[in-house]
């Protein structure tokens, strides 16, 4: 649960960002994005399979380009 305490003499503005701040780094707007709408169990296994070949494919990469130096 992300809370914010306002005192007396602090501005709206701050405190929107932050409450902001907050949320993102305790990682629950991901969580919002990823739950805003149904995904099929089959289609979450399709894209966490795809973010994981898209992982593999990034540190070959990487590796291939730390091995040419």
């Amino acid at each position: 649960m992300v809370e914010i305490e306002i005192g007396e003499n602090d501005r709206l503005d701050w405190a929107l960002k932050q409450f902001r701040r907050r949320m993102i780094r305790s990682g629950l707007f991901k969580d919002m994005r990823r739950k805003r709408f149904y995904e099929k169990p089959s289609e979450a296994r399709k894209a966490k399979s795809k973010a994981a070949q898209r992982r593999r494919h990034k540190d070959r990469k990487s590796a291939r380009r730390a091995n040419q130096f």
